[in-house]
């Protein structure tokens, strides 16, 4: 399955605030975020790295202790293990891509 068409995927509200549409493949899994305004990810942490891609909007992220406002065309490189959070200053897409692969956004 190549080619896939994002609308086609069912989208599921992760945290509130928080919609997401998964891909998966066998070693990473993608997350396409539409986020609203105002929504906060609470602090946590798993073992998977994590890549964030802000498509649109601005997002503020804290990365083990560090806080920055990140807005498009912005990356975020997170390790395994490292504390983060975040809360969606305006209404935001954002692409995540994990590896391995996310079983519990299965």
């Amino acid at each position: 399955m190549p080619f896939i068409k994002l609308s086609d995927i069912e989208e599921r509200e992760m945290v509130k605030g928080f919609r997401a549409r998964f891909i998966h493949t066998d070693q990473v899994t993608t997350a396409h975020w539409q986020i609203a305004a105002g929504s906060t990810l609470p602090d946590h942490s798993h073992p998977h790295e994590q890549v964030t891609i802000i498509i649109n909007g601005r997002f503020e992220m804290t990365v083990d202790a560090e806080t920055r406002t990140i807005e498009a065309g912005d990356v975020v490189v997170i390790p395994s293990g490292a504390k983060h959070r975040g809360r969606a200053l305006t209404d935001c897409f954002i692409l995540d891509v994990f590896s391995p692969v996310r079983e519990d956004y299965r």
